[in-house]
């Protein structure tokens, strides 16, 4: 069986094809600058080298089909016919407290989709695009929505609520949705296979670490809380977000420079975190480079970040009563050698030890803290698109049978 992955934004389309019976990657890719000037394919099968296409394209359908071309071509594809497709999983930003699951497509979920763009405002618009691009072009092959908030709707209210008048919660629902569910998710089912843990019962505390980063509780595969809120800017310092901060802080920059609201929200999203106060990069290998070069600015930057995140380690294992394991994600979490070592000094407290040698490597599964440690710390490399297949299959009977 065959699932196309889509995930798509405002002037992008990312795609991935599998192959389920083998949880395979045939092949995946991307088009940008949809409706802008000089858009482009970016096309790989398989391991192989990528390949690049200049379009003619203004539409998300035409970026679709641009894709389907490549999936039949008779020298790179994957695929001899389009009806191969068996369904197509869309990664979906908001869902609100409407959609705790992943769904199967119908016009009463795109009107819930659409009622959610007041909460993604820059996604939602994007990803209901994707799916009607979908229907278009492959009609009658089931679409499913796989949200990212889905994974953290089993909060409790001491978690999601805001200590603000009840009547905006009520009336506009205002409280934390949290962010990343579908790698969180992901991750914890991974590490729980990898390790053998019950994932019925285990205490995993995911840290999905990269340009955007957050960290979840999970007990149980259900989450106690996570770090992002109503939208993705609050929690860790991250690579342009400002992440948690005294909210007065907001109304003071207005007064003091007469900027408006859409301008703050720029200010906390796109120019502030490690760019912000490095005044260098968003990029933490950037970051990194220039502290050691004696950037002061940058090692400040640096320390802020390993600061909250230890901050939020400790107190997520203190909510969860203990953990049996740490997991580490994203770019910076599969990636960040330096920083998984810094943080496992804090985890001395624990009586979790470093391995060093284990955890000198990049981008694979590995157990980076020591033989006999009360917790267990590991490298989980996350799959958002291989998770959000799987979700496609467990919905869609064609696939089952």
């Amino acid at each position: 069986m065959k699932v196309l992955v889509i995930n798509s934004g405002s002037s992008s389309l990312k795609f991935t094809l599998f192959d389920m019976d083998t949880k395979e990657s045939l092949c995946k890719g991307l088009v940008e600058r949809i409706g802008m000037d000089n858009p482009k394919l970016i096309y790989q099968r398989g391991s192989e080298g990528k390949l690049e296409e200049m379009l003619t394209i203004t539409k998300h359908a035409e970026a679709l089909r641009a894709v389907c071309e490549k999936l039949v071509d008779a020298k790179v594809g994957v695929l001899k016919s389009l009806s191969e497709v068996d369904a197509i999983g869309h990664r979906v930003l908001h869902g609100g407290s409407t959609y705790t699951q992943p769904i199967i497509v119908d016009a009463a979920v795109k009107e819930g989709i659409r009622k959610c763009i007041v909460l993604g405002p820059l996604h939602n618009p994007a990803n209901l695009g994707g799916i009607e691009a979908c229907e278009e072009v492959f009609p009658g092959v089931p679409n499913v929505a796989v949200f990212d908030t889905a994974f953290h709707q089993t909060m409790e209210p001491e978690a999601y609520l805001y200590a603000i008048p009840q009547e905006y919660y009520k009336k506009y629902d205002i409280r934390k949705y949290g962010f990343h569910g579908t790698s969180h998710k992901y991750v914890y089912f991974k590490t729980c296979e990898f390790l053998g843990l019950d994932p019925k019962s285990a205490k995993v505390i995911t840290c999905h670490l990269g340009n955007g980063s957050s960290l979840a509780a999970v007990n149980g595969g259900k989450v106690l809380d996570t770090s992002m809120g109503l939208t993705p800017l609050m929690g860790l310092v991250m690579g342009t977000r400002c992440g948690d901060m005294d909210p007065a802080v907001v109304p003071f920059i207005m007064k003091q420079t007469g900027c408006t609201a859409d301008e703050i929200d720029t200010i906390m999203n796109k120019k502030s975190g490690l760019l912000g106060v490095s005044g260098l990069s968003s990029d933490m290998r950037d970051i990194e480079a220039a502290r050691d070069a004696g950037n002061k600015d940058a090692a400040i930057a640096y320390k802020m970040f390993l600061h909250r995140l230890i901050h939020y380690i400790g107190g997520y294992f203190l909510l969860l009563k203990g953990c049996d394991a740490i997991a580490f994600t994203g770019g910076i979490g599969e990636n960040g050698i330096s920083t998984r070592a810094k943080v496992m000094d804090y985890l001395k407290l624990y009586g979790c030890e470093l391995d060093a040698e284990a955890n000198n490597c990049r981008g694979k599964q590995v157990i980076i803290s020591k033989p006999g440690s009360k917790v267990t710390v590991c490298v989980t490399p996350t799959n958002e698109e291989l998770m959000i297949a799987m979700e496609t299959v467990a919905l869609v009977p064609s696939c089952k049978a």
